[in-house]
């Protein structure tokens, strides 16, 4: 096998960022961070106080938080972590309920004060929840990413403190390395036993709920209306799955997802339409499998210059490496896959994330068809040139483009939708 340039690097990071989780990540952190805080405590708390960024309001207001019955919002989130949430299995910490203990969740909610107030920081994804019982309390602090724990506090005795980073990755390995070329080598060239577990979790997880979004009756449905359109078309098909994972994960549906750049949302989005397009050509599975690795990659390696939570839609991120995913499938090689990856991100780039709801299935379905798009113009010798907009010279010098607009450029636009969406802050 061909030395493959940051091949240790490339797969650690598959590691970290391709991880399994129960529900929409934001609800499923703070109700990590809530049960890690009641394992400190030992006892049931008689009061909670909770203190959260502004992207983590946004992305928990409209989502049902798994296993609570239908409820939405923070205080669901962190009376199911209290309540019935296991800390030591991460960020599927409410994966496994009862029905006694979700009729506590509604319960405790009902009978303990539970505070919650928007925090005074600079840090995009920000977690503090503090826990009182008699003389007792605990409180612990996640930043940066979603199990991410910085502190950890009980009866004014420091557990564990650690400084909040001005960086999104803090605690992980360091992404400066990913760039298109290397990663087209190293799906061409990694011996697949590495990641092959990796990979077959997201075929596993995302295809199942994405099959259970269209058995099912969630969201607005987005998959079975593109479904009900034309059932033969590979596109079409590849949309309607996607959407419908997000259809059911956005509802409260408690499967678990394959999550990628701490998002469900982009862990299907990445993974289906690769997985579809395979399954309806015949492809054979080892291409599809180094397929899934580059739209992988290349979504991680936007997302890297983008950070976690934005005013910038990462479901857009993941539908633009998604079509790039698909050319490569399909028999495209580095220049092909570059095209496709720069038309896509000309055409929808600067999408705005309001928040995970049900509208981000629509969202994942558009995402999707323009990375195919991006795809279906390098067939007819069409392309986007350098100098057209935000087009750089490159795909590389196109993706930091991108981290630009979004780091940088969309900062007021997020505050903005933010402050919009504050004057609920629950």
């Amino acid at each position: 096998m061909p030395e493959i340039q940051n091949r240790e690097a490339y797969s650690k990071i598959l590691r970290e960022e391709i991880i399994p989780a129960t529900g929409c990540t934001e609800p499923i952190s703070i109700a990590y961070c809530a049960a890690k805080a009641h394992q400190v405590l030992g006892m049931q708390p008689t009061a909670v106080t909770v203190s959260v960024s502004g992207n983590i309001l946004k992305n928990v207001k409209s989502v049902v938080v798994p296993n609570t019955n239908g409820l939405k919002g923070i205080r669901a989130a962190v009376a199911a972590g209290i309540v019935c949430g296991d800390a030591d299995k991460g960020m599927q910490v409410i994966g496994t309920v009862d029905k006694e203990q979700r009729a506590s969740v509604a319960h405790f909610m009902d009978t303990v004060n539970i505070d919650v107030s928007c925090a005074e920081t600079d840090c995009p994804l920000y977690i503090s929840v503090t826990l009182y019982a008699r003389t007792s309390y605990s409180r612990v602090v996640i930043a940066n990413n979603h199990a991410n724990i910085v502190e950890i506090m009980k009866n004014g005795e420091s557990i564990l403190k650690r400084p909040i980073l001005a960086q999104s990755e803090d605690n992980l390995t360091d992404k400066s390395c990913l760039n298109l070329h290397d990663i087209i080598e190293y799906a061409n060239h990694i011996d697949l036993d590495e990641v092959k577990d990796l990979l077959d979790m997201q075929i596993d997880y995302n295809m199942a709920i994405c099959e259970e979004g269209l058995s099912g009756d969630y969201g607005a449905n987005i998959g079975k209306i593109l479904l009900s359109e034309n059932v033969s078309d590979a596109k079409t098909i590849a949309r309607a799955y996607a959407a419908a994972g997000s259809d059911a994960r956005m509802s409260g549906c408690e499967m678990p997802v394959a999550i990628l750049c701490g998002s469900g949302n982009q862990g299907i989005t990445a993974s289906v339409p690769v997985i579809c397009y395979a399954r309806h050509y015949r492809i054979n599975k080892e291409r599809m499998y180094r397929a899934m690795l580059v739209s992988d990659l290349l979504t991680v390696y936007q997302k890297a210059g983008i950070g976690r939570l934005s005013a910038f839609c990462g479901a857009i991120s993941a539908g633009c490496a998604a079509g790039a995913g698909i050319a490569y499938l399909l028999g495209g090689d580095e220049t092909v896959v570059a095209h496709t990856l720069v038309n896509s991100i000309a055409m929808i780039s600067g999408t705005i994330c309001d928040g995970a709801k049900p509208s981000c299935a629509a969202k994942i379905a558009a995402a999707i068809d323009t990375g195919i798009l991006g795809y279906q113009m390098y067939l007819h010798q069409q392309q986007f040139y350098r100098g057209e907009g935000i087009v750089a010279p490159n795909a590389d010098a196109t993706v930091q483009n991108i981290g630009r607009i979004a780091s940088e450029g969309m900062v007021t636009t997020d505050q903005t939708i933010i402050s919009i969406m504050q004057s609920d802050c629950k």
